[in-house]
């Protein structure tokens, strides 16, 4: 697995297929300074689409932008990365959640302006999209969390 808290990733066709779709991209668009430029721009869209419509604090967590008490036509599901930037309501944030979070932010700047075509195009399936099993299906809130049991 490269990331996620998801044991599912093996399992997903979605994401194998997806490793493969990326070998076309040109190397200059991935992990580059035009991918960074990318980043750099959503987070501006995710800061400024916050500041527009956040009633809640606005913080800095695990590298990311939070803003919260976005009215739910703002975003969608329970939240969304915009660059460094998680637009979300009023739900709860824990620290989970906010992994699968930063791993949606390296995400961003890896792909850069990719990132949000990328993302359509792998469906709106949590369960089959490649970005989703890759930030943790579980951490997401998309499959109920498996509880850790104490060594006895």
């Amino acid at each position: 697995m490269r990331s996620g808290s998801s044991g599912h990733r093996e399992t997903v066709p979605a994401i194998g297929a997806a490793d493969r779709l990326d070998r076309f991209i040109p190397g200059i668009l991935l992990d580059s300074p035009v991918s960074h430029a990318g980043y750099l721009y959503g987070t501006a869209v995710g800061w400024v689409w916050g500041a527009l419509w956040s009633t809640g604090r606005i913080e800095r967590r695990q590298g990311l932008w939070v803003f919260r008490g976005m009215p739910s036509w703002t975003y969608p599901r329970g939240g969304v990365c915009a660059g460094g930037c998680f637009l979300t309501g009023d739900g709860e944030i824990d620290d989970r959640l906010l992994r699968h979070e930063a791993i949606h932010r390296r995400q961003w700047r890896r792909y850069g302006l990719l990132m949000p075509i990328l993302y359509w195009a792998a469906g709106r399936d949590p369960l089959r999209n490649r970005f989703e099993i890759e930030a943790g299906l579980e951490d997401g809130n998309y499959l109920p969390r498996r509880r850790s049991r104490a060594p006895r």
